[in-house]
């Protein structure tokens, strides 16, 4: 009896308790909404605690508080006719079965108002769902999106190719869009926008990370983000959508003169815990010598005690990443912590038969732990995101990759270094950074752990050069309109204008260092007849033709801040000659690793095995730096600007798009160089090649692998068939 009166009795008091934690969370949100939402998340995330006699109180406080998507999540039923009227207004009239919280209901009747946007909102806002609402309205034609890295435009490629029976994706700037019955999705980072010749007329244009139009955030890109508004804008004046996080205001005027609306949302869904761990060690933490190893004992074991959570460790560089991702995995080792066996995750597989059995990545893979930067191969950095999304990786070293290079969050951020390269992290990267605590719908809250402390709060307003033109460089002042200048006595528009109109043309089309193209022009004019043999070229040059190309683009077109000291014209050279006969990315591990091995004095195991991962991230590097972006860039400039001088002077001109293409798609035909935007590695592009007949392209590749089920050829290893499978089937 007593018992049972002393079960009743704490039942009554959690009853009670419940009742009051309630109570004082609905005057929160009737007194400070905002920390009113803060207090719903953390009853929510504790639900377990309270008395579920209480629910529909709970469900009244999260009705009230916008959190739609949570009532459904937590089975929380509504209690009046007016809430189930309002949760059923904020489901998506074109998504199966997605509700919108309050804040993206909102924000979505900006977006169909007849207003253009510029949204700031956190990263667990939930800003892309609306992205996929605008395409599934089906209202627009030709859609443009623009996203700064190929990962963040093949992860959205995949979430909308279920729209393939109405749009057609187009992710590179050689393929035709449709002219009738169906719409087109333009996928292109803003290069290739600036690329796409013939673009058409643009009805809805959306650019995500917007804070890259800024001169002041972000390196050369800019320039290209800037002429590719320009050049969208002046064609079509499309209806179009901004966002990014944490953005507090823009350039004065430009939403007035674009009819748009700056909407900023501090609302989340989910919280933030913070922990200053540098404020429990003083002077301890260090950069350098004991003091570095000290801070990196405290990361691991803090790692260590919580191996069974999604970890992000944010580093300041590449090599710092893959260093402590290397140390920990040993630390593990010492610890005897294994999460995977060895065949458990089928890219070890494909890393040892095609990179190396003795890359430092198997073993940490094995132990839960891998590095992420943008070097590495797009189908091993969506792999990596793959596992680290299912569990069946747990920690992940990043550098800024983490803030604009892919979509992922965890439930602890660990603020590692407080640099970027060698610049400070400010308060915007670090909110960025802070942002990925946390994944939507997975957690009610995330981790941030300092080692170091924050940045002091600052408003970040991000310019729009092309509109402010404080400063404006070149390359987008030579896309303006003579009525867009606002300084027209500036040294910069004079030079511009002092230009022959055709050299205008001819610059602006190029689009990258203008005074450098200029420079170069006029010592092409002054050389070309000594020369010409070394530049009228076509298919593939010799040895003596391409150094004397790359001599040139690096001279004239490269800026100092883009030549780096481990690089010159001669071994850059030298890397792309050999690999247009090698085509093997093993026969660049290989150079780089003999370079290397051959100054190593006193060579030991460790040795040898640093300069292997040392030879494969400079492989990698390489490759997808300057075979996938700078030469074909380069030369397709250089090519445009020899022909102007040997049409001006009646010799037949060069002819350097073959070689380009061949380069940047890593010699891979014509035909399939779908397929590598696709992320499918150029292993499996080989095995399947020869049963794919060259007469299909784009699309129609795509439909002829999966209905012939190519994704199952014997040949291919298993880390090959899923690739195939995930990447192209629907």
């Amino acid at each position: 009896m007593d018992n049972h009166l002393d079960e009743s009795q704490e039942v009554d008091k959690l009853f009670e308790q419940t009742f009051e934690e309630y109570r004082k969370c609905a005057h929160l949100l009737n007194s400070n909404e905002e920390i009113g939402r803060d207090r719903v998340i953390q009853l929510l995330e504790n639900k377990e605690n309270y008395s579920s006699k209480l629910d529909f109180i709970l469900a009244d406080l999260v009705e009230s508080a916008g959190f739609y998507p949570y009532l459904e999540k937590e089975n929380l039923k509504p209690s009046s006719t007016s809430q189930k009227i309002r949760i059923e207004s904020s489901r998506s009239n074109n998504l199966k079965d997605k509700v919108f919280h309050d804040e993206q209901k909102h924000l979505l009747g900006l977006i169909n108002s007849n207003k253009n946007i510029i949204a700031s909102a956190p990263t667990s806002f939930g800003k892309s769902l609306l992205i996929e609402e605008v395409v599934a309205s089906l209202k627009y034609k030709n859609i443009l999106i623009i996203q700064p890295s190929l990962a963040l435009l093949d992860e959205t490629r995949k979430k909308l190719s279920k729209y393939l029976n109405n749009y057609k994706i187009i992710v590179r700037t050689s393929q035709d869009f449709i002219k009738e019955k169906k719409g087109n999705i333009f996928l292109l980072t803003s290069e290739r926008v600036n690329e796409y010749h013939n673009l058409p007329e643009i009805d809805f244009l959306i650019i995500d990370e917007f804070y890259k139009f800024s001169s002041k955030r972000d390196d050369e890109r800019h320039q290209s983000l800037n002429n590719s508004f320009i050049k969208v804008f002046k064609k079509s004046q499309p209806k179009f959508y901004f966002l990014g996080p944490n953005i507090d205001g823009i350039s004065p005027g430009f939403a007035e003169k674009y009819n748009a609306t700056f909407y900023k949302s501090n609302y989340t869904l989910v919280r933030c815990n913070s922990f200053n761990i540098y404020e429990s060690y003083g002077n301890l933490f260090g950069k350098l010598g004991k003091k570095a190893k000290f801070k990196e004992d405290i990361l691991f074991d803090l790692i260590l005690k919580r191996k069974n959570e999604q970890t992000i460790v944010y580093c300041s560089s590449p090599n710092k990443a893959r260093k402590l991702s290397k140390k920990i995995t040993n630390y593990f080792l010492s610890k005897n912590v294994i999460k995977n066996d060895e065949n458990a995750l089928p890219l070890t597989e494909w890393i040892r038969e095609f990179i190396s059995p003795e890359w430092s990545l198997i073993k940490s893979l094995n132990r839960g732990i891998a590095f992420h930067d943008g070097s590495l191969p797009r189908h091993i950095t969506s792999s990596l995101i793959d596992y680290f999304n299912s569990g069946l990786i747990n920690v992940l070293f990043c550098t800024t990759t983490i803030i604009e290079g892919v979509n992922t969050s965890a439930k602890n951020i660990i603020y590692f270094d407080d640099m970027k390269g060698e610049v400070d992290i400010d308060y915007f990267d670090y909110s960025n950074i802070k942002g990925r605590a946390g994944r939507l719908m997975q957690h009610y809250s995330g981790n941030i752990f300092n080692f170091n402390p924050p940045p002091i709060k600052e408003e970040i307003y991000i310019d729009i050069p092309f509109f402010e033109q404080n400063p404006l460089h070149e390359e987008i002042l030579i896309n303006l309109d003579d009525k867009d200048i606002k300084d027209k006595n500036s040294e910069e528009y004079q030079f511009i204008r002092s230009l022959p109109p055709d050299q205008i043309e001819l610059f602006s089309r190029n689009s990258i260092n203008i005074r450098g193209q200029k420079e170069l022009l006029d010592h092409l004019f002054k050389v070309i007849l000594h020369n010409y043999h070394s530049i009228s070229w076509s298919t593939t040059p010799k040895y003596s033709q391409l150094l004397y190309c790359i001599n040139l683009c690096w001279s004239f077109l490269l800026k100092d801040s883009e030549k780096p000291i481990t690089m010159s014209a001669s071994r850059l050279t030298k890397v792309t000659y050999d690999y247009g006969f090698s085509r093997n990315i093993n026969a660049l591990v290989k150079s780089s690793y003999d370079y290397r091995i051959n100054k190593i004095k006193d060579l030991n195991e460790d040795k040898k095995n640093q300069a292997i991962d040392d030879a494969i991230r400079d492989a990698f590097h390489i490759l997808r730096h300057w075979f996938q972006y700078k030469i074909p860039k380069l030369l397709m400039v250089l090519n445009e600007l020899q022909g102007y001088v040997c049409k001006s002077i009646g010799l037949e001109p060069g002819n350097y798009l073959f070689y380009s293409s061949l380069i940047e798609n890593d010699f891979i035909p014509d035909h399939l160089n779908i397929l590598i935007e696709y992320g499918i590695p150029k292993s499996a592009i080989q095995k399947i090649s020869k049963h794919i007949p060259n007469i299909f392209s784009d699309e129609k590749v795509i439909d002829f692998i999966i209905n012939n089920k190519l994704y199952d050829n014997k040949d291919l290893i298993q880390y090959e068939k899923e690739i195939l499978l995930k990447n192209l089937k629907n």
